[in-house]
């Protein structure tokens, strides 16, 4: 029986420019790379020693002679730079088409819909905006008229951001799963709930974020496991990107720190299958807002947290730190940025070496399907690398 695949996904956590970024305006991105040389540094030794230091150029840690990893840069196949994207590709869908953006705001044929059909009396900003930018422009407002803030981003996403005191947080799920309904026809990734708290000029957002996603056009790796009954659990986001589909169990998280302690309790207790986790803040907290200082003191939490997770890990486990996209937070955009993602894989009874550039982010699907003895029909497993 195949032991425990482990993926923990560094949102954002990207490690230099695609060779298309140009198309994104995402030319000299690199998240972890510029945010070691803006902050003069950082400490991360025990990501440098599974070969972090390889994969770009980062201050502070240099290429480690001697890894005890394997590591790699995955690239990304499909066209965009968004959460559901590099998710969904990560589990061997890859899209021939970009989802829909709306950089101009919502249409009225999108608008009118749903405020007809939840009775909604006109929304405030409409337009792409930093999240907590909006929310502290027109969050007096939104509490004055009950209108909810709506914006996009460089991403395919529909955000609804209202106060808890103002909007409960049950009327603005059903709001928000309205929109989604009428959503699919548009290809809009993405409606995201985002509730906030505080008063005016003080405002901050909860963790009571919900995302709704749109159904993948076809079966992910995650469903092939789940039917044929191997374990699944989806740590934070990750049951909402998938729209629940193909996860046996889930887990809610409250930030980075905690996702990190609830997968250390999950490698206590789970004896078999898929622990797929995603730590949010590196992009919500830090990468959206150009906080390089953040970014750079979430990088090296998870650098900490790590010997707890591999002191862990069993004989026949596979551990992966990987990311979704880039969100550079050196760069004047607030937006995701088109980058190479890192592949760094731990094996208990292995040492460590090169895996390359891979030709896409569905090789970690593969991976994980083989490991389970399935296959997947897009992407190459490194197992046979990794001495699997």
């Amino acid at each position: 029986m195949a032991g425990r695949f482990l993926i923990v996904v560094a949102d954002s956590v990207g490690c230099g420019a695609l060779p298309d970024a140009d198309l994104y305006g995402d030319e000299g991105s690199d998240t972890i790379g510029n945010t070691s040389r803006a902050v003069g540094g950082v400490r991360l030794p025990n990501l440098g020693l599974l070969g972090l230091g390889h994969l770009t150029s980062i201050a502070g840690v240099p290429p480690e002679p001697v890894p005890q990893g394997f590591f790699g840069r995955m690239r990304e196949r499909s066209p965009g730079k968004d959460t559901i994207t590099g998710h969904w590709e990560m589990m061997g869908i890859v899209l021939e088409e970009p989802l829909r953006l709306f950089p101009n705001g919502f249409p009225k044929e999108i608008l009118d819909p749903w405020l007809a059909e939840t009775a909604i009396e006109g929304v405030l900003g409409n337009r792409a905006a930093s999240g907590t930018a909006i929310i502290a422009e027109l969050g007096e407002e939104h509490q004055r008229s009950g209108k909810p803030i709506v914006y996009t981003s460089a991403d395919s996403v529909f955000q609804v951001a209202c106060h808890e005191d103002t909007v409960p947080l049950d009327v603005l799920y059903a709001w928000c799963g309205a929109a989604r309904r009428l959503l699919d026809d548009w290809r809009v990734a993405r409606v995201i709930a985002r509730p906030f708290v505080g008063t005016p000029g003080a405002y901050t957002r909860t963790y009571h974020r919900r995302d709704f996603a749109i159904a993948a056009p076809q079966r992910s790796v995650l469903e092939e496991l789940a039917q044929r009954g191997i374990p699944v659990v989806g740590v934070g986001k990750i049951p909402d990107i998938f729209d629940r589909k193909g996860i046996t169990m889930e887990v809610h998280t409250s930030g980075n720190a905690d996702g990190l302690w609830q997968t250390q309790r999950l490698l206590e207790t789970i004896d078999q299958g898929l622990i797929f986790v995603n730590l949010v803040d590196f992009d919500t907290l830090y990468g959206h807002r150009n906080d390089a200082r953040g970014y750079a003191r979430a990088l090296e939490e998870l650098d900490r947290a790590l010997p707890r997770l591999q002191e862990r890990l069993r004989t026949g486990d596979v551990l992966v730190l990987t990311a979704d996209h880039g969100c550079d937070p050196t760069t004047p955009s607030t937006d995701h940025s088109r980058e190479y993602v890192p592949l760094l894989v731990r094996t208990p009874e292995r040492g460590g070496g090169p895996l390359g550039v891979r030709d896409s982010f569905a090789d970690l699907g593969a991976s994980v399907a083989e490991f389970f003895g399935l296959r997947s029909g897009n992407g190459r497993s490194f197992l046979a690398e990794i001495g699997r």
